[in-house]
């Protein structure tokens, strides 16, 4: 298969050593770089406002992979981790186009040698956590609706709104025929409200574009919050 714009190209292998199982992966680190999704991330997240540690661009983009690859928690980045082939492929791909001074600043970000692949669970659950804001779980009642705020989600929409015009760039429609609605996410975490049909969820309200074929725009809820709320 022809190599694409990472320095990376699938081979037919009869020996076991270097191989990955994730081999589908590559193809969207692919895609992130065309469209500049790194970039993207840095620029309008900021969670990360340190130069020391995992960057902004490398927790969101673990966590996509690990979505792409059907982990169902943020302990199943040791799934990725624990994969050599892939591992090396991102590593590889990682440094690709940055100068010398980049690949520099990058290795500066660490204070010992870097082991990881990928962020560790313990880290991105620290990463999430500047999503919560403790000063609001009053407001969260079991049987009342609420949707709380938080400061860095606008910068989320910034990062969606980009992909979008990416989209529409490379694959230009005239009509955009949007469908709105929630979505129930059946959960057993214990913290998890009860929604309208009786079991645990979240129910994220989204919106569909037609004819493109891609969500829109999303609004994480909890299960107890219903379609219409605000």
């Amino acid at each position: 298969m022809a190599q694409g714009v990472l320095p990376f190209k699938y081979e037919n292998k009869k020996q076991k050593s270097d191989m990955t199982s994730l081999g589908g992966l590559p193809l969207y680190l692919d895609l992130a770089h065309v469209m500049g999704l790194s970039h993207s991330i840095e620029e309008n997240l900021r969670v990360r406002t340190n130069s020391q540690g995992w960057s902004d661009s490398e927790v969101i983009m673990s966590l996509i992979l690990l979505n792409l690859s059907g982990g169902e928690c943020v302990e199943d980045l040791n799934r990725l981790e624990n994969d050599e082939g892939f591992c090396r492929i991102l590593d590889r791909t990682q440094m690709h186009g940055m100068s010398r001074r980049q690949r520099r600043a990058l290795a500066r970000r660490w204070r010992k040698e870097k082991r990881r692949s990928v962020p560790s669970p313990s880290s991105v659950f620290r990463y999430l956590s500047a999503f919560h804001d403790p000063g609001q779980d009053g407001l969260r009642e079991i049987g009342k609706a609420f949707i709380p705020d938080c400061k860095y989600l606008e910068g989320f929409s910034k990062v969606n709104g980009g992909f979008l015009s990416f989209v529409q760039k490379n694959n230009p429609e005239k009509i955009a025929t949007l469908d709105m609605d929630a979505t129930l996410v059946e959960t057993n975490k214990s913290t998890a409200l009860f929604c309208y049909q009786g079991f645990r969820s979240y129910q994220p309200l989204n919106t569909w574009w037609a004819e493109q074929g891609v969500v829109a725009h999303t609004e994480f809820r909890d299960g107890n919050v219903p379609a219409g709320f605000e």
